[in-house]
């Protein structure tokens, strides 16, 4: 399932997209219960909720899905809009998969072989990780404000991971089991920054500084999260591209040694690094006005744009 959160008059809904269309999974799980003249069960209101639920509430989410769906394939759209249980795509208004996250985002540095070598860096032998707020996420289409901060704004396309069963000490071999599903995620830097505070944490944590989705994959529909290609393109002209296969540490690997001594919980989200080709590295900082667009493959298209701080 490609799994979103997107804007219904002045709340958030959680939906499902499918052949174009937006389903409203709680519209939809209405419907079906009165329907099949069930008992309505308890629904998720949000996606941390629904990750949170664990195998039961994604049981119920997927046979929602599976109803909706159905009626997409068999109905036209504008009627099952009227009943409020599917949108079109194009229309919709799509927040990030998970608006709000409950605990910071791990972020994994130095990941890509060439990416250390174009920052001038060794090789690292073990995973190294910072963190970047809740407050730095935003939606698919909105601003990355160009803070009068930084002088050095920079972009990284990384593929995101969402952890759906938690644990702590989790071994390799079992690692990929406690992941709900994979994201596409930005991981715009402030260059000067990083450098003047001599860590990454600041530089990483302005606002707006994590785009993520649009969609939240389910992992069943990622059978291998290293043999993605990834791609960052900035107003249309590519400046990463690059295989998840190029990893130093896969993602199993990063769970594992993440995990150890630490607790991992449900909505916790890991960005696994970027490849070669940042802007530290050519000279080519963002802009106000650029468009910046992140594609992981299979995770659909993540776009946003550059703008001056109001």
């Amino acid at each position: 399932m490609h799994l979103v959160t997107f804007q219904k008059g002045r709340g958030q809904r959680i939906g499902a997209v499918w052949h174009g269309a937006i389903l409203d999974l709680r519209g939809i799980e209405t419907e079906l219960a009165l329907q099949r003249g069930e008992r309505r069960v308890r629904f998720p209101s949000t996606m941390l909720e629904l990750i949170q639920g664990g195998p039961e509430c994604w049981a119920t989410v997927r046979r929602v899905f599976d109803y909706g769906r159905s009626l997409v394939d068999a109905q036209d759209l504008q009627v099952l809009t009227r009943r409020g249980v599917a949108y079109p795509e194009k229309k919709g208004r799509l927040l990030a998969p998970i608006p709000r996250p409950a605990r910071n985002i791990f972020c994994m540095g130095r990941n890509y072989a060439e990416h250390a070598a174009e920052r001038g860096a060794q090789v690292p032998d073990r995973p190294v990780f910072f963190t970047k707020p809740p407050t730095t996420v935003i939606a698919p289409g909105a601003d990355i404000v160009h803070h009068l901060a930084t002088a050095e704004l920079d972009y990284e396309a990384e593929l995101a991971v969402v952890i759906g069963r938690g644990g702590r000490d989790i071994p390799r071999a079992q690692a990929l089991s406690h992941v709900f599903g994979y994201m596409n995620l930005n991981d715009v830097t402030a260059r000067d920054l990083q450098r003047a505070h001599q860590q990454w944490f600041k530089g990483k944590s302005l606002d707006t500084f994590c785009p993520i989705g649009p969609a939240l994959v389910t992992a069943d529909e990622i059978p291998d999260p290293q043999r993605l290609s990834i791609q960052l393109r900035v107003n249309g002209k590519v400046r990463q591209s690059a295989s998840t296969s190029q990893m130093i540490f896969d993602v199993a690997t990063l769970i594992e040694v993440l995990s150890l001594g630490m607790t991992l919980e449900p909505g916790d989200i890991l960005a696994t690094g970027t490849p070669s080709g940042v802007g530290a590295a050519t000279g080519e900082f963002l802009k106000p006005g650029d468009l910046v667009e992140v594609e992981v493959e299979g995770l659909g298209c993540l776009v946003n744009q550059v703008a001056a701080p109001e």
